[in-house]
C-alpha cells in the first residue's frame, strides 16, 4: 500500500519529505504534497521526516482523513 499525505499538509508544504524520498513520488499539488500511489515503493522514509505528522501507509489513514485516498489517486488520474 502507498503512503498518504492527509490535510496537516495543507498550507505547510514543508519539503523535508520530498527530500528523503529515494524515488522521488512525492509532488506538489498546490497547497499540499500528494504522493504518487503507483510510484511510492511503501518504504516510509517520508513518515519521520513530516513536521507535521500528516503522512500515513494507506491502510492507516486516519478517520475522517480518507479523502485524501481518493484526492492522491484523482490529481494522477488513476
Amino acid at each position: 500500500m502507498p503512503h498518504v499525505i492527509t490535510s496537516p499538509c495543507i498550507g505547510t508544504k514543508d519539503q523535508a519529505c520530498t527530500e528523503v524520498c529515494p524515488v522521488e513520488c512525492i509532488y506538489d499539488a498546490g497547497e499540499m504534497f500528494l504522493i504518487h500511489p503507483d510510484e511510492c515503493i511503501d518504504c516510509g522514509a517520508c513518515v519521520p521526516a513530516c513536521p507535521v505528522s500528516a503522512i500515513f501507509p494507506e491502510e492507516d489513514v486516519p478517520a475522517g482523513e480518507e479523502s485524501f485516498i481518493a484526492r492522491n489517486r484523482e490529481f494522477f488520474g488513476l
